[in-house]
């Protein structure tokens, strides 16, 4: 797959006969999302044509809310992992700035989709918005398709529970501590990816040595202590009990993931390593001493050593 940020960096000769492009922010990869991308790869094997996927960075969403966005289901480089997992060919994520901010929508379709990516079909979900003010439906993009030579491919949401599938519902049932709904959503359990680093050896001098995992992340959805399963450093996943927070009792700021791993006794420092989140054990919380700290560790261990015992 490979990553365009700059429409003058495109492969022109790639997509001459035409392209199949899907727009969204893609956070967390979700059910919804998938059916999008299955949609695409779908129509990609009947007309053979490159599929470009197409988001923004930063998430309009981060643009608008400035100081205050909402925390990511997915760093950058997570969404780039997973979109070429399933296959696809361009991933074009331009910078949103004011001027993508105040661009309209007839000019979003006819200079972006139609000039630039010689768009021929669109998939999108059934609540498509786009350009400034999110002007842009599918009733603008519908009245215009036959002139300017595109289908569209309209999915529809996903809803579960009564409850439509989407970044901001997975958002708040992580919030929540709710994995498990959070699951059913994702269609996966939620995971976070970084590169094990050097820390403080503060869970070491406490008797747990753990790694301690850079998620460069300002603000979290999941916050606290979780069983877990780590994958990427053998073939298969292993158990461990992961802490995401502050670390109140040492009077920590930012957030730091850092993880225990049962029976295991490697140097790791270095290995980019994936965290799948099972289920929630407790909230962080500001203990007395490091002794009382101690205690609840030896606690969460069992609890998490059960939990996956049976997961």
């Amino acid at each position: 797959m490979r990553l365009v940020r700059n429409s003058k960096e495109f492969p022109i000769s790639l997509f001459k006969e035409g392209s199949i492009v899907t727009i969204g922010a893609f956070d967390g990869l979700h059910l919804g999302h998938q059916e999008l991308l299955n949609a695409a790869l779908d129509l990609a094997a009947n007309h053979n044509l490159p599929i470009i996927v197409m988001s923004f960075e930063p998430m309009p969403k981060e643009f608008f809310a400035n100081k205050k966005p909402p925390a990511r289901l997915m760093r950058f480089r997570e969404k780039y992992d997973a979109l070429k997992e399933y296959g696809i060919n361009i991933f074009y994520c331009p910078n949103f700035n004011t001027d993508m901010q105040n661009i309209k929508s007839d000019t979003f379709i006819r200079q972006l989709l139609i000039h630039t990516l010689n768009m021929k079909y669109l998939v999108v979900g059934d609540d498509f918005h786009f350009a400034k003010n999110r002007e842009g439906n599918l009733e603008q993009l519908s009245s215009v398709s036959k002139t300017l030579g595109f289908s569209i491919n309209q999915v529809p949401s996903i809803n579960i529970g009564g409850e439509r599938v989407s970044s901001t519902a997975i958002r708040k049932a992580l919030e929540k501590g709710d994995l498990k709904n959070a699951k059913k959503m994702l269609g996966k359990n939620y995971r976070m990816s970084g590169k094990v680093i050097e820390g403080k050896k503060l869970g070491k001098s406490l008797g747990y040595p753990t790694a301690n995992v850079n998620i460069k992340r300002l603000q979290s959805s999941v916050m606290g202590i979780f069983a877990v399963k780590v994958h990427g450093l053998e073939n298969k996943p292993l158990n461990a009990v992961a802490s995401l927070g502050t670390r109140p009792t040492f009077n920590g700021i930012k957030p730091l993931l850092e993880v225990y791993i049962f029976d295991f006794d490697k140097n790791i420092y270095g290995s980019y390593i994936h965290v799948d989140f099972i289920e929630k054990l407790r909230e962080e919380k500001k203990f007395k001493n490091a002794d009382a700290l101690i205690d609840q560790m030896h606690v969460d261990a069992a609890d998490a050593r059960n939990i996956l015992s049976n997961s």
